[in-house]
């Protein structure tokens, strides 16, 4: 893993070529040390896994937020296959706030830098949590990450409290972005809501909507973290076949 001003870049086996470049961005209250555990897990199948700062969105100025968070992916994508290249298939992996910053930048046709997303936990809702131990039991579950999150000094406590500008949370829900897209949800997220969930899904030409049971709102970092992050590089090998399933089921008692 290595620290840079604009990002956390966690790098593959010596060996592989890379598979891809994976850029996560951060949601409400979180840095980037919040990824460390999904950044390694994915980089060890060979990505470029780079963890951006978490995006800030400005309701009296979304357009202007929009432009600044392309930039920002622009400037994490740059080099990732050595000074001048860049290493693809590009996904953008977002949570929160990052997913509703990736879903309206890809739907406003701005960012031509990613070839599919990943939109984990998509808000509908905050969270008013009375305290810390009420925002811990929104967010996860999970022991390792409920420590994370406590240890973590830069960590912002009470975010998901702070309403997401009703602007970009729209152009989130209504995006026509045309890239390959996987949605997450927990299906015990109370900030989720699931039929703008589905709507989002059927109205996008190649998206699926993958429910994570009784998963919380980090449901990249909850107790099913594992099986999460199997979830995103079977997409990411698929993605690099045309989307066409490498293993199929032909038959199963279970």
């Amino acid at each position: 893993m290595t620290e840079h001003a604009e990002y956390t870049d966690h790098h593959g086996p010596e060996g592989p070529a890379i598979r891809g470049t994976v850029v996560v961005v951060p949601g409400r209250g979180e840095t980037r040390d919040t990824y460390t555990r999904l950044g390694r897990r994915l980089a060890a199948d060979a990505y470029r896994v780079r963890v951006v700062d978490a995006v800030r969105l400005d309701a009296d100025d979304p357009a202007g937020s929009l432009t600044r968070f392309g930039a920002q992916v622009a400037e994490a994508v740059a080099g990732t296959a050595g000074p001048d290249g860049v290493a693809r298939p590009v996904v953008l992996v977002g949570a929160d706030t990052g997913a509703v910053a990736v879903a309206a930048l890809l739907g406003s046709g701005e960012s031509a830098a990613a070839d599919a997303v990943v939109l984990a936990g998509l808000p509908a809702r905050t969270a008013a949590s009375a305290d810390w131990d009420d925002e811990l039991d929104v967010r996860t579950f999970c022991p390792a990450h409920r420590s994370t999150l406590s240890g973590d000094s830069g960590f912002r406590r009470g975010a998901l409290d702070e309403a997401v500008p009703e602007a970009l949370l729209t152009a989130a829900y209504e995006s026509e972005a045309e890239v390959p897209a996987l949605i997450l949800t927990g299906d015990a997220d109370p900030l989720a809501d699931r039929d703008a969930l589905t709507r989002t899904a059927k109205s996008l030409p190649r998206a699926r909507l993958s429910i994570v049971r009784d998963a919380h709102h980090d449901v990249l970092n909850d107790m099913q973290h594992r099986s999460v992050a199997a979830e995103i590089v079977t997409f990411l090998e698929a993605l690099r076949n045309e989307l066409v399933p490498l293993v199929t089921v032909e038959s199963t008692a279970w």
